[in-house]
C-alpha cells in the first residue's frame, strides 16, 4: 500500500488546525475545529484504506482488484455523526447567543468554588499530615535520646526455619 504524502499531509494539517480550533473558547471556532478534525479523520480512513479497487458487488472483476468497502462505509458513519455534533454545537452556540450575546463558554461559578474548596481541604490534610510526622520525628529523637530505643526483632527467613523448603 503507497499513500500520497500530500493526502497525508493534508490529513495532518486538517487535525492540527481542527485541534487547535477546538480548544478554543468560542462555540463557533469550536464547531469549525470540529468539522476540520472529522475531515482530516475521515482522509485517513480513506488512506488507510488502501487503493482504489472495482466495486465490491462487481463480479467481472478478480478478487484482488475489489476495494476494501470498510473504510467507506465508516466515512459515511463519521460524517453522519460529524454533522449531527455540528448541529447539536451550533444550536449551544445559537441558544448562548440568544442568552448572552456572544458564544464565549464562561467558567462555571460553582465549578470554581468547588475547586477552590477541594484545595483547601487538600491544603489542611497536607498540613495535618506534616504535624503528624513532625510529631513522630520528635517522639523518636526523644527515644532516642533517652536510650530507650529497642533493637528490631530479628525475622528468621522462610528458608531457615525450613518452612520454604518443599518436602
Amino acid at each position: 500500500m503507497t499513500a500520497s504524502l500530500a493526502l497525508v499531509l493534508a490529513a495532518g494539517v486538517l487535525i492540527a488546525a481542527g485541534v487547535y480550533l477546538t480548544l478554543e473558547r468560542s462555540l463557533s471556532r469550536i464547531v469549525i475545529g470540529l468539522s476540520l478534525l472529522g475531515n482530516g479523520v475521515n482522509l485517513l480512513f480513506l488512506i488507510a484504506g488502501g487503493r482504489a479497487g472495482s466495486a465490491p458487488i462487481n463480479t467481472a472483476g478478480s478478487d484482488a482488484d475489489i476495494a476494501d468497502p470498510l473504510p467507506q462505509a465508516m466515512v459515511l458513519t463519521a460524517i453522519v455523526i460529524s454533522l449531527g455534533l455540528s448541529a447539536f454545537v451550533l444550536a449551544m452556540a445559537y441558544r448562548s447567543w440568544q442568552l448572552h450575546g456572544h458564544d464565549e463558554v464562561q467558567d462555571d461559578l460553582e465549578d470554581r468554588r468547588l475547586a477552590a474548596r477541594l484545595l483547601d481541604e487538600d491544603i489542611e490534610e497536607a498540613e495535618r499530615e506534616d504535624d503528624d510526622l513532625e510529631t513522630e520525628a520528635a517522639e523518636a529523637r526523644d527515644e532516642t535520646e533517652e536510650g530507650e530505643l529497642t533493637p528490631a526483632p530479628a525475622v528468621e527467613s522462610p528458608t531457615a526455619r525450613g518452612e520454604g523448603e518443599d518436602r
